[in-house]
């Protein structure tokens, strides 16, 4: 028969060589496993006593709590339990997310419900945030160049990414704990993805597991699934084994911009605050374990034996890198330009530079295979500038989140729309019927046919790379 403990008696369990937490109203010991805890023995022994659910479902999956079952003393008395409605949840059913106009102001709603920790994470970038914020500013210096006269009455965001149907061009990146924001987490941006038709990429460090937000996906919706290497590989080639029995999701994505975690200020201060004494970031738990030693040669060697999904390279930031990818085709099928959201290295260059490096040194890149983007779209013209400049889709990682922590499923249904309704308007205003005709292409006239750009990049262009010529040898300096 299970032991009832009182919360008095779990309270003095909070010490290195006895230490108690109290999840879903068990109790378990876990002094055994202070000290090969990946965010270091200070993140349980600050918990030691005390119940702990919210942290800990906030950032494990559910089936993370199955690898104690053998430190299970018993339960606590239930009448003693915190409800399970908390004030922000409360908050958040007076938001009526209809009345929000644009991504900024469902971050700002976001804000204002969300716990601080959950906020520190999800704001959070490197160092100044200097690349965070550039990666939208960079945006507003590309010019749309609208065509009049043209039959704008029909408008189709419907595209293909590796062969796949998708209800838009746009995608949900890879984001780590949802559950910080809203119970529902990672499935919750799932069920607003399958309104839409949309790709959503599954973080590595997902609050849920793959099998739980891919459960309830229609059948034509498609899931990429995040790869961050692991000292241990045979965690990552475990995962990987359960990834590749799920038939929803179609790719893998190969992480490369975060080898090491960036030092994210915002994310350290919350959770020092919290505990002066000794704290670890919600940054460093998550990195903890991951294999910065991953090459060209061995990691994608090892990866093709561990799985027959197509692979995408997420983080390449340089026409150098995404020259050396084509290297490794037919393996690579995309590559996601990316600096990670500003979170890895400050002042690397937004997407949009790496994309128009491309343009200027390897333009043949473009036929190779299919080119994707992320970072700093907040608005529907930014995804139609990318697209204008080659990119096949575009990918939002913040604005899921702000918007699943506004409002639920209903907050991510809400940027979706907000996003999908701006690009439709900004395409009739550029006279784009479909998203395979933008960039550049060809207008009608009754007496010739002229070459139309839909975008200006004149001043975006003299702040490209205009260094050596590396693209005859990609492989100076990376061997």
């Amino acid at each position: 028969m299970s032991k009832s403990f009182k919360l008095a008696e779990v309270a003095q369990h909070n010490k290195q060589d006895s230490c108690w937490v109290i999840l879903h109203g068990k109790v378990y010991d876990v002094t055994n496993i202070l000290a090969s805890h990946p965010g270091g023995a200070q993140v349980m022994l600050r918990r030691g006593g005390k119940d702990t659910t919210e942290d800990f479902d906030s950032i494990h999956p559910p089936e993370a709590i199955e690898a104690l079952k053998l430190n299970l003393l018993g339960s606590v008395e239930s009448s003693k339990l915190k409800s399970d409605v908390s004030k922000t949840d409360q908050r958040k059913s007076a938001i009526d997310i209809n009345s929000l106009l644009n991504l900024q102001e469902i971050e700002e709603a976001a804000t204002k419900v969300i716990s601080r920790k959950a906020w520190g994470y999800y704001f959070s970038a490197a160092d100044d945030k200097f690349s965070k914020n550039f990666n939208t500013q960079v945006y507003r210096s590309i010019l749309l160049r609208p065509r009049v006269f043209i039959d704008c009455c029909e408008c189709d965001l419907g595209t293909e990414v590796l062969g796949y149907k998708v209800g838009l061009p746009l995608f949900v990146s890879p984001t780590a704990m949802a559950r910080l924001g809203h119970p529902s987490g990672e499935a919750g941006i799932a069920e607003a993805c399958r309104s839409f038709d949309a790709l959503q990429i599954i973080a590595n460090n997902s609050s849920l597991s793959p099998e739980q937000i891919v459960a309830n996906a229609s059948p034509s919706q498609i899931f990429g699934w995040q790869l961050y290497v692991q000292l241990d590989r045979g965690a990552s080639e475990a995962m990987l084994k359960r990834v590749n029995r799920l038939d929803a999701i179609k790719f893998i994505i190969l992480t490369l911009d975060a080898p090491v975690a960036g030092k994210r200020e915002d994310d350290e201060r919350i959770n020092f605050q919290s505990n002066p004494r000794g704290s670890t970031s919600i940054t460093t738990h998550l990195f903890a374990g991951t294999d910065p030693s991953i090459t060209w040669t061995e990691t994608l060697e090892w990866l093709s034996r561990q799985t027959q999904k197509p692979i995408i390279l997420k983080g390449l930031q340089d026409h150098e890198d995404v020259l050396m990818a084509t290297r490794y085709t037919p393996l690579i099928k995309a590559v996601v330009l990316s600096n990670h959201g500003g979170r890895s290295l400050d002042t690397a260059p937004p997407a949009v530079h790496t994309l128009l490096e491309i343009q200027k040194y390897c333009p043949h890149v473009l036929d190779v295979f299919d080119i994707w983007v992320d970072g700093g779209i907040r608005r529907g013209t930014d995804a139609v500038k990318a697209l204008c400049l080659g990119a096949k889709a575009v990918g939002i990682g913040r604005p899921a989140l702000w918007g699943l922590g506004a409002a639920g499923v209903s907050g991510v249904e809400r940027t979706l729309q907000i996003l999908s309704d701006e690009m439709k308007t900004c395409m009739r205003l550029l006279g784009v019927k479909t998203v395979r005709d933008l960039g550049p292409q060809y207008v009608i006239y009754s007496f010739s046919l002229q070459q139309s750009d839909c975008v200006n990049t004149r001043m975006v262009e003299q702040q490209i790379y205009n260094g050596p010529d590396l693209s005859e040898n990609p492989l100076r300096g990376k061997l």
